[in-house]
C-alpha cells in the first residue's frame, strides 16, 4: 500500500514552513524552506467566516505571536475572541503575526506579516519553483481542529472542512501533490469518503500505542505520524509491515534527525529546513 506521493529515499519536510527561521505559516517561510532544498512543506489549515482555508496554527489569534490591527500585542485572556471562524479575510488580514519573535527561536527573523490563504501561499510557491527550476512541490496540510466540541464554533464539522480542502486542493490543480494529516480521526476519516484517493496521515501524540490508534481510527492510512519521541525500531517494523510509511515530528536536532533515518523513518518535519544542507 506504501503511498508514491513521497519518494521511496529519506526526505526531509518543513514545519509550518521554516519557522525555526522566519515567522510560522507565512509566504516568506515557505520560500525559505524551498531556498534551502526542502520540498515538502507542511503547514496548517482552518477555516475563515467567508468559508476559506487559512494557513494557521490555531483558529485565532494567538497571544504568544499576534498583534492587533491597531499595534498591540493580543492578551491570553482575548486571544480566542478574535475566532477566524466568525471573520472575513479582509479583516484577518489586517493583524500581523510576524513582527514579534517566538520565544522558542530565537534566531527567528522578525517582519511584518500575516496569515496568508492557502490559494496565495501556493501561488507564491508555485512561482518562485517555476522560476527556480524547483521539482514538483510536495503540499502535507494538517487540518486542524479542537475536538467535537468546537465544531460550529472554530471550525466547520468534518465532512464539510474535508470537502473544502479537497475542492480546493482541485481548484489549486495540487490534489495529485497534496496529503492530508490531522490529529482528529474525524477529520482522517472525513477526508477519505470525500478523496479516497488522497494519501492520508494519522498524526499521533498519545501514548496509546500504535494498534489503538489504528483501530481507532477504522482503517489503515497511508501514513503513520507520531511525535518523534514515540518512536522505536518495532514501530517501524509494524508501520512498514501495514503498508505505511512512517513520519516523525518535530524533529530540530541533527544527530535525532540522523538517528531516525538510520532506523527506517521514512520522512521527518523540522522547524529548521537547513539542516537538509547538512545532511
Amino acid at each position: 500500500m506504501f503511498s508514491t506521493l513521497l519518494p521511496d529515499h529519506f526526505t526531509l519536510q518543513s514545519h509550518r514552513g521554516a519557522r525555526g527561521l522566519l515567522p510560522e505559516n507565512t509566504i516568506p517561510a515557505f520560500i525559505q524552506s524551498l531556498a534551502c532544498k526542502v520540498y515538502i512543506l507542511e503547514f496548517d489549515l482552518v477555516v475563515t467566516g467567508d468559508g476559506q482555508l487559512l494557513v494557521s496554527h490555531e483558529a485565532w489569534f494567538s497571544a504568544l505571536l499576534s498583534t492587533h490591527f491597531y499595534g498591540f500585542a493580543i492578551e491570553p485572556h482575548e486571544e480566542q475572541q478574535h475566532n477566524i471562524y466568525r471573520m472575513t479575510y479582509n479583516q484577518i488580514k489586517r493583524y500581523d503575526c510576524g513582527k514579534r519573535r517566538h520565544p522558542q527561536f530565537i534566531h527567528q527573523k522578525t517582519m511584518a506579516a500575516t496569515k496568508p490563504l492557502w490559494t496565495d501561499m501556493v501561488g507564491a510557491v508555485e512561482q518562485y519553483a517555476a522560476q527556480t527550476d524547483l521539482p514538483p512541490i510536495i503540499y502535507n496540510a494538517e487540518l486542524k481542529t479542537e475536538g467535537e466540541a468546537a465544531d460550529g464554533l472554530f471550525q466547520p464539522p468534518p465532512h464539510e472542512f474535508a470537502q473544502l480542502a479537497y475542492d480546493t486542493a482541485c481548484a489549486l490543480q495540487v490534489d495529485q501533490r497534496c496529503m492530508v494529516q490531522s490529529f482528529d480521526v474525524r477529520l482522517v476519516r472525513a477526508m477519505r469518503e470525500v478523496a479516497p484517493d488522497m494519501p492520508l496521515s494519522l498524526l499521533v501524540d498519545n501514548n496509546d500505542g500504535f494498534e489503538k490508534n489504528i483501530y481507532r481510527l477504522g482503517f489503515v492510512p497511508d501514513f503513520y505520524a507520531p511525535h518523534y519521541a514515540l518512536i522505536v525500531s518495532e514501530l517501524v517494523y509494524k508501520a512498514h509491515a501495514n503498508g505505511m510509511k512512517l513520519m516523525a515530528w518535530t524533529v530540530n536536532n541533527l544527530s535525532a534527525i540522523e538517528q531516525l533515518r538510520n532506523m527506517g523513518v521514512d520522512s521527518v518535519i523540522t522547524d529548521y529546513p537547513n539542516l537538509n544542507l547538512l545532511l
